[in-house]
């Protein structure tokens, strides 16, 4: 099998699993876990999971060159802990198909975010692209539904939205250490660095957790979002980024509605309406723009 279709699978592996955790995150968060303690917990368990692999021998225990740590420490803020606060506090507070609608923005930004880091011309296809999915994700802020299944999806959408900055900041930062060390070298230290970010505002959180409150399903749940939704998404993102361009592994994220709209409506009740078709239809089509002739 090509290095390439290899990458497009990571990639679409990525997104479904992306796609299941909105709907599967919110069956224990709140109730059960906080959004800072949840990602406390999640971040923790993965960075350990990545550092695992500082005992697969020589290859993987390269030393990391003295000008990296600064892109290093960035990517670990907003690849990490920026991305997860601001991603799971807006989940906590709007739904899983808003969510995943608010995260349709990630490709047109990292559009954006290359053109600026490299120089590149925007085109009038590429403009028209950027408005159109900027206005899908307007329309989503202001006309949040009043019967949605959520306390407050106005705030939560927005939060969502820096979420999709923050990690399409990510995903445009990274690209240059990929070409240098091994992905799992690269995930393991900007998960440990994330956690350093997070620990001081989910410690709390994650101290007040009443253990004794969790079910079977709620410990598989909180599995698949440590072992899943984290460790092979990024895992698999990050090595599809290393022979694709960050355009492409953006552009992957146009599934995850599809996903999280087919689990939201089967285990959580939600329905589609108008407004919500007409923002996924906007961002999905400024999506395609945008990305049309980023494909290397």
């Amino acid at each position: 099998m090509k290095e390439t279709t290899k990458a497009h699978l990571a990639l679409l592996g990525a997104n479904l699993f992306y796609g299941a955790g909105f709907s599967i995150a919110k069956t224990i968060m709140p109730s059960l876990i906080a959004p800072a303690g949840f990602i406390f917990i999640r971040v923790m368990l993965a960075a350990f999971l990545f550092w695992l692999s500082f005992f697969g021998g020589s290859n993987f225990r390269t030393k990391i060159a003295t000008k990296d740590w600064v892109r290093l420490a960035a990517c670990g803020l907003f690849g990490v802990a920026a991305n997860q606060l601001l991603f799971f506090q807006g989940l906590n507070l709007t739904s899983p198909i808003h969510a995943s609608l608010m995260m349709l923005s990630t490709p047109i930004l990292v559009g954006i975010f290359v053109t600026i880091a490299y120089k590149e011309k925007f085109s009038l296809v590429h403009l028209i692209g950027l408005c159109l999915g900027i206005s899908g994700a307007l329309l989503l802020i202001i006309f949040s539904a009043k019967n949605t299944i959520a306390s407050n999806p106005t705030l939560g959408n927005l939060l969502v939205f820096l979420n999709a900055t923050s990690y399409a900041l990510y995903l445009v930062m990274v690209k240059p250490l990929m070409k240098k060390y091994r992905p799992i070298i690269v995930i393991r230290w900007i998960f440990l660095i994330g956690f350093v970010f997070v620990f001081p505002f989910g410690i709390a959180d994650f101290t007040n957790i009443q253990w004794t409150l969790f079910q079977t399903a709620d410990y598989f749940a909180l599995g698949f979002i440590v072992v899943g939704v984290t460790f092979f998404t990024y895992l698999w993102n990050i090595y599809a980024i290393k022979i694709l361009s960050p355009s492409i592994a953006g552009a992957y994220i146009y599934l995850q509605p599809l996903f999280a709209a087919i689990i939201a409506m089967i285990f959580l009740n939600e329905s589609l309406n108008f407004i919500k078709i007409m923002a996924a239809l906007l961002i999905v089509a400024g999506v395609y723009l945008v990305s049309k002739k980023k494909t290397a």
